[in-house]
Order: structure tokens, then sequence, then C-alpha cells
């Protein structure tokens, strides 16, 4: 579980923010902050792993209490959302170790995809004692990993599930696992993710072995494809 610190002086977004967080699995909202002051004294009370950081704050900015944690050593992360659309602050915020940038107004889709990305590269780094290059580049070279869904999904099916799904298989080996433990791991519906799995098996992508028992449905077990 991950902590987190939202920094907003707006309590409506603030407000906002903390609904969309509470619907994506696997993160807690440690607490919230008004002001960069506020921002100051929580950090270095409190265990926090992932800052959401407005830029524009009162006679404020959001870049300058980045650069305080970074020139504290203070090993937080940082995503900035703000509606400040300038290239120069994006850049900046990027040279300061931010993890995202989120431009107000945005969807909870581009919001979740933000913190399960953010998820999905600290507990592969966070479990690891080392990481092979072809994983490390799943995080730094997302363009690369589209060519596993380059062709169209069937209707209802989202291109980023369908890659989030197809990572998780590939970075935990090539043991058989079925629906229901996928689906535990990645804090998603076993109905969900099974519409996945069975894409994946007809793409080719996925070998399937059901198990027959003495009572009940067979049981579906899935394994990455040796190519």
């Amino acid at each position: 579980m991950f902590d987190v610190l939202i920094v907003e002086d707006d309590p409506m977004v603030s407000h906002v923010n903390t609904k969309f967080l509470k619907k994506v699995p696997g993160f807690n909202l440690a607490g919230t902050a008004a002001n960069l002051a506020e921002a100051r004294e929580y950090v270095q009370k409190e265990k926090i792993d992932l800052i959401l950081l407005d830029l524009f704050l009162p006679k404020e900015n959001g870049i300058d209490f980045l650069k305080w944690l970074r020139s504290n050593e203070i090993h937080i992360d940082v995503i900035l959302i703000t509606a400040d659309k300038r290239s120069e602050s994006v850049l900046e915020a990027f040279r300061f170790g931010a993890v995202d940038y989120l431009i107000k107004p945005f969807t909870f889709e581009r919001f979740k995809d933000a913190m399960q990305q953010y998820k999905e590269r600290a507990d592969s780094l966070l479990n690891s004692i080392f990481i092979e290059q072809d994983a490390l580049d799943r995080y730094v070279l997302p363009g690369r990993a589209e060519d596993e869904t380059d062709k169209p999904l069937e209707k209802g099916l989202s291109k980023y599930t369908f890659q989030r799904i197809w990572n998780h298989i590939v970075q935990n080996g090539e043991e058989y696992f079925t629906a229901d433990e996928a689906a535990e791991s990645l804090g998603m519906a076993r109905v969900s993710v099974r519409k996945y799995l069975d894409v994946m098996e007809r793409e080719g992508k996925l070998e399937l072995l059901i198990e027959y028992g003495k009572v009940g449905r067979p049981q579906h077990k899935f394994k990455l494809k040796d190519f």
C-alpha cells in the first residue's frame, strides 16, 4: 500500500482528487495540505511514498517544493497536478524528478493510468534486487510496449488494461496461473481479467491448460507461451 499526500489549496479540487485516489487499489490517503508550509511539516513527520502536488498555490509554487524535497534528500515521488500548460514548467518538473504531469481538467481514466503506472513501476523495483533491460524498458520506453497491443481489440476492451495485464504476466515469469490469481495481484475483477486472458490465448500469446477435477468446473490455467 502506497501512502499519498495531496497538496492542493482548492478544497473542491482536493475533494475530487481524494475521490479519484480512493477508487484506485493499492493507495492510501495519508493526508492533505492546503499550502507548502503544511506539506513540509507533514513530510517531515509522516511516512509518505507519493505526493500529488499542485503548482499554483497562494504566493507559492509547487516546483519550489519539489526542489526543496530534492535539496533535502527527501525520497518521495511526486506527480504534478496543475493547470499550468507551459512547456518550461513541464520540463522543470521532470528535471527535478516528477514521475508524471497531469494537466487540469483531466479524466479519471488518465488519473488512474498515472497511479497504476506508478504502482507497477514501484512494485517492480522494490521487489527486485536486479532488473533486466527489457523489464525496465516497459516503464522508461512505453512506446515499445505498444507493439503487443497494435491490433484493434474487441469492443469493450481497453488497450491500456490489456497492456497492464500483459506486463504483469511477462514480469511474473513462466509458471501457470489462473484468472483468480492474476486478478488478485492486479487488484482487478476476475471476470474482467479472464476476458483479456482469453484474447491473449486466442492471439497465441498464452498457453491454456484445462485441469479436470473430480467435482466442480474444470480449472483454466494460463502460461506465457514460448516463442
